[in-house]
């Protein structure tokens, strides 16, 4: 962002990528009540699931009302994500784009992920291209701008990212139903971004903001790893495991569910050293993770 955390997991167990309509899935789009039983699969996000479900409300009631030839209420649906890395927003905006496509509010509902470097050329006039490039790119689907505060640096002197805000605020007006714009970054840092130009806080319907996980919620990322890759927390294991998730230090570089994916690749890696020196290893030997493949504490 499957759950966010499982589908971002490890070992051959990677997000589907980012990528153009031309790269998005030909298989019949999922029923929206498939992909929000996805979204219910992923582990903590109550308040973000609660936004997304009153988003998906409003819309198919508004499709029904249409049908009924009755004027439906105009949902904006371009949105903002707010939160630190690793709180699963690509997956959220994935699943988000699904659930437009399955809706008929979206043509595929395919996630083009992009970030600054994407975006912002290095001469006059490059600006403008490259965000229309990937705007094309979007079309039918979702345009997910990372960390798009970086499109507004505080010291921005000549900077030319302020030419690619301009040009895709014009495009969400211009091309309003063939792209949903989600933006995403730190909190603070969003809405200094929502600030620089007039027309962009008007274009986004609401902020959805993605808390940090507890440390109750990273063991749960854990254990579905183990579940997904054939592994099982042996005895005392989840105790350690939140002990050391309570213990890790929660600064900007803390990677929430990422950093409990990379927990469990860090056991699985001490737990083939130790099993390796087995000479007839039983099943148990080669599934059960105990406390000591646990990371040592940065």
């Amino acid at each position: 962002m499957q759950t966010a955390t499982q589908t971002a997991g490890l070992l051959g167990s990677v997000p589907r990528p980012a990528g153009s309509a031309a790269d998005a899935p030909e298989k019949a789009a999922r029923a929206s009540k498939e992909v929000l039983g996805e979204l219910d699969a992923l582990v903590g996000l109550d308040s973000v699931k609660r936004e997304v479900r009153a988003l998906t409300d409003m819309i198919e009631v508004g499709r029904r009302r249409q049908l009924a030839g009755l004027k439906a209420a105009s949902a904006r649906r371009h949105l903002v994500f707010t939160g630190s890395p690793g709180t699963g927003k690509t997956t959220v905006a994935r699943l988000y784009g699904e659930i437009l496509a399955s809706l008929g509010v979206l043509e595929s509902g395919h996630l083009v992920e992009v970030s600054r470097v994407d975006l912002v050329g290095e001469h006059i006039g490059s600006t403008a291209i490259r965000t229309q490039e990937a705007f094309d790119r979007a079309r039918g689907g979702v345009l997910f701008i990372d960390e798009a505060y970086a499109l507004s640096p505080e010291d921005s002197g000549r900077d030319f990212g302020r030419e690619a805000i301009d040009t895709l605020v014009k495009l969400m007006e211009d091309h309003r139903e063939a792209v949903v714009v989600i933006v995403a970054g730190y909190t603070a840092e969003m809405q200094r971004f929502l600030s620089v130009n007039p027309g962009v806080a008007s274009r986004f319907s609401r902020t959805i903001t993605f808390s940090d996980y507890a440390p109750e919620e990273l063991l749960r990322i854990v254990e579905q790893q183990a579940e997904e890759h054939e592994y099982r927390l042996g005895a005392g294991t989840g105790e350690a495991l939140l002990k050391y998730f309570t213990a890790l230090p929660k600064g900007p570089a803390f990677g929430n569910g990422r950093t409990a994916r990379q927990t469990f690749e860090a056991m699985v890696e001490r737990h083939a050293g130790r099993v390796a020196q087995l000479p007839e290893p039983s099943t148990d030997d080669l599934t059960l993770l105990y406390p000591e493949d646990l990371p040592e504490p940065a």
